[in-house]
C-alpha cells in the first residue's frame, strides 16, 4: 500500500507539473519550448521537464528524473538542458523542493536592459518577493551559467538572469510559479507606469514595516538578518556590494531620493552649454552620460555612508 501510494504521490507531482508548464505557456512566458521546471522528489532524486517540449502540451509520462549531478536516470525523453541551474540553487538551499525558470517577458525586458528592480514602490511586491537580484550573463547551459546564481541564491527566491530570463525558487511547485508571475506583473506595472509618468515611491520606514510583517506571514527575508537599522532601503540593493563583481546601476527607474541629483545635474548641463537645447545626436548621448555618472556618483557616496 505504501508503494502505491508513493507511485500516486509521483504521479500527481508530475500532473501539476504538468499544470505549472500550461500556465507558463499560456502567459507567454515560455514560448514554444523554452522554460524549464523541476521538483526534488528525494535527496538525489530531481523529477524536471524534458528539453525541446513545449511546456503547455507536456505530458506526466514526459517528465525525467535526474540525479543531483544532472545524470538522467529514468525518462522516455531527453532531461532539459538547463537542469543544472535548478540542481545547484538545491544544494545551496536544502530548503527549495521546486525551481521554475522561464521567460517572462516583462520581467526578462529588465534582464536585457541590467535594470535592477525597484523597491520601495508596491506593498505587495515587498512583502511576497522583497529584493530580486541580477546575475551577470553567461551561456546557458552549463555548469558556468549555473554558478552565476550562486552568491544570491541564499538571499532570495527571485533572480533575474542577465540576457536571459527569470529563475524562481519555492517550497512547491505552485510556490516558485507564483512568484513567477508575482516578478512579471511587478515588471509590467513598472513599465506602465513609467509610460504614464513618473514613477513614486514610499520612505524606507514604510519599507521597514512591511518586512517586520514578514516573519509573522511565514516568509524569510535576508534584510531582517542583516538589520534593517540606517538602512538605505529603497535606495540600493543588498546585493550591490559584497555579492560579485556584476552591479547593475538604475538607467530607466532612479529612487525618488536621487531624483534631485538628477534635476540638479540636468540643469548644470544645461547651464554649461549656455541654456541651449542639445543639437544632435552625441549632444543628447554626453548630456545623458553626464547626468548618469553624476547620479551613480551621488548613489555610490550614499552606500558607503
Amino acid at each position: 500500500m505504501a508503494g502505491n501510494d508513493l507511485v500516486m504521490s509521483e504521479w500527481k507531482l508530475r500532473e501539476e507539473m504538468c499544470e505549472v508548464g500550461r500556465r507558463l505557456y499560456a502567459k507567454g512566458f515560455a514560448a514554444a519550448n523554452d522554460g524549464n521546471i523541476s521538483y526534488r522528489l528525494a535527496e538525489d532524486r530531481v523529477l524536471c521537464s524534458p528539453t525541446r517540449v513545449s511546456k503547455g502540451f507536456m505530458k506526466p509520462d514526459d517528465l525525467c528524473i535526474v540525479d543531483m549531478d544532472g545524470k538522467q536516470v529514468s525518462g522516455k525523453r531527453k532531461r532539459s538542458s538547463e537542469i543544472l541551474l535548478h540542481l545547484t540553487i538545491m544544494k545551496h538551499r536544502p530548503d527549495v523542493k521546486s525551481c521554475v525558470h522561464c521567460h517572462p517577458p516583462h520581467a526578462t525586458a529588465f534582464a536585457v536592459a541590467h535594470e535592477p528592480i525597484p523597491k520601495c514602490t508596491m506593498p505587495e511586491f515587498e512583502v511576497f518577493l522583497g529584493e530580486v537580484a541580477i546575475t551577470p550573463y553567461e551561456t546557458p547551459g552549463g555548469q558556468a551559467f549555473a554558478d552565476t546564481v550562486i552568491p544570491y541564491v541564499k538571499d532570495t527566491d527571485t533572480i533575474i538572469l542577465a540576457n536571459h530570463g527569470t529563475i524562481t525558487a519555492g517550497s512547491d511547485l505552485m510556490d516558485a510559479y507564483f512568484k513567477t508571475e508575482i516578478i512579471d506583473a511587478y515588471c509590467r506595472i513598472l513599465i506602465l507606469a513609467k509610460q504614464i509618468g513618473r514613477v513614486n515611491y514610499y520612505s524606507d520606514e514604510k519599507a521597514a514595516e512591511l518586512i517586520r510583517l514578514k516573519p509573522n506571514l511565514g516568509i524569510r527575508d535576508a534584510r531582517l538578518e542583516k538589520g534593517l537599522e540606517n538602512c538605505d532601503l529603497c535606495g540600493n540593493s543588498m546585493f550591490r556590494e559584497g555579492y560579485s563583481e556584476f552591479k547593475p546601476e538604475p538607467r530607466a527607474f532612479i529612487p525618488e531620493k536621487f531624483q534631485q541629483q538628477v534635476e540638479e545635474a540636468a540643469h548644470a548641463c544645461a547651464c554649461s552649454s549656455n541654456g541651449h537645447a542639445p543639437q544632435n545626436g552625441n549632444d543628447i548621448e554626453s548630456l545623458v552620460k553626464t547626468i548618469t555618472d553624476q547620479v551613480m556618483h551621488a548613489m555610490n557616496g550614499s552606500l558607503k555612508k
